[in-house]
């Protein structure tokens, strides 16, 4: 046998398992530790001195959709992570009331495009009796206008609520609010028959409990690219969910919430996942106030860790802030 075979069939292995081993950041838990700095990248601008909501385009690497709350004339930013406004879009179809999050996703189960999803769900006197989940589909450019939307009415079956946190399943396009709760994270609903005649209604899934004394008073939500993990906002702490291998947002949703990186705002209102889920973003109410960015610290974790252990959680980790 020529000396040369042996070399031949190594090259063959090793390209083989650089072609078809796992892409980093393919699935949630390819980051197994969170940066414990959230770097400072930019300013909330003045047109969004009521920011309430982010979420990172599926279209348009690098931008993030951005929204006022209460009393907004209605109207949707494109900016990047500096703050830059890149588009603004007027809404057409939807009178906002108290507009508090914002999510990206499929249009639909197994569809190809993504849309937009406004949760027109604040109610902080809980005296609405229906509350709006707004849709578009995301323009393919940043050239502003009008944005066409597609408002649906839902309702609770216990009454009122008043509800800051929006997510979308990427894989099924089910949607799911978080309440604001003195009591912990808040209430999971499922929202289901969205477009029916009589409005969709409120399906509840799970009530997350409170781990710590900052773990109240959600105010912002968002999910993982992989649809394995999730992010929780509240006025001053940053939480997440993590389920490897889970087939539905509704199984993350019971997995226990761990504390994550995240700065001292003066009023904590968005988070989100960037767009390839190897970082997330922060952002507070005010104009002028902070926007952060969080990075992957560390890869996989061993085989055999615990599936439910965060990726660079705030556990044993100080928190610090650059920039």
């Amino acid at each position: 046998m020529s000396s040369a075979a042996p070399l031949a069939r190594v090259a063959v292995v090793a390209t083989l398992l650089l072609c078809c081993a796992p892409r980093a950041g393919a699935r949630g838990g390819a980051c197994a530790r969170w940066s414990p700095e959230a770097r400072r990248t930019g300013s909330v601008p003045a047109v969004l001195a009521e920011l309430s909501g982010i979420a990172a385009s599926r279209r348009h690497p690098g931008i993030y959709w951005a929204h006022n709350d209460s009393n907004n004339a209605g109207a949707l930013f494109a900016l990047d992570e500096t703050g830059r406004v890149r588009a603004r879009f007027t809404l057409r179809g939807l009178r906002p009331r108290d507009t508090e999050d914002i999510a990206v996703g499929p249009c639909a189960k197994g569809g190809s495009r993504s849309c937009i999803y406004l949760a027109d769900t604040g109610d902080n006197l809980r005296r609405r009796r229906e509350v709006w989940i707004a849709r578009a589909v995301e323009p393919e450019t940043l050239d502003g206008g009008v944005l066409d939307v597609d408002a649906r009415s839902f309702r609770y079956p216990d009454g009122s609520h008043d509800a800051e946190g929006l997510v979308v399943d990427p894989r099924s396009a089910a949607l799911y609010v978080i309440t604001k709760s003195l009591d912990g994270l808040g209430e999971v609903y499922r929202l289901d028959g969205l477009g029916a005649r009589a409005g969709g209604r409120a399906v509840p899934i799970v009530t997350l409990p409170a781990p710590g004394a900052l773990a109240r008073f959600t105010t912002a939500a968002d999910a993982h690219p992989d649809g394995e993990r999730l992010l929780l906002r509240t006025y001053t702490s940053a939480w997440e969910l993590v389920r490897r291998g889970a087939r539905s947002l509704e199984e993350v949703f019971r997995a226990p919430p761990v504390e994550v990186t995240a700065p001292a705002q003066r009023q904590g209102e968005g988070i989100a996942y960037t767009s390839d889920g190897r970082g997330y973003v922060l952002a507070g109410e005010g104009a002028g106030s902070a926007l952060y960015r969080v990075e992957c610290a560390s890869g996989e974790p061993p085989s055999g860790a615990a599936s439910t252990t965060p990726a660079g959680s705030a556990v044993g980790a100080s928190r610090s802030v650059s920039g």
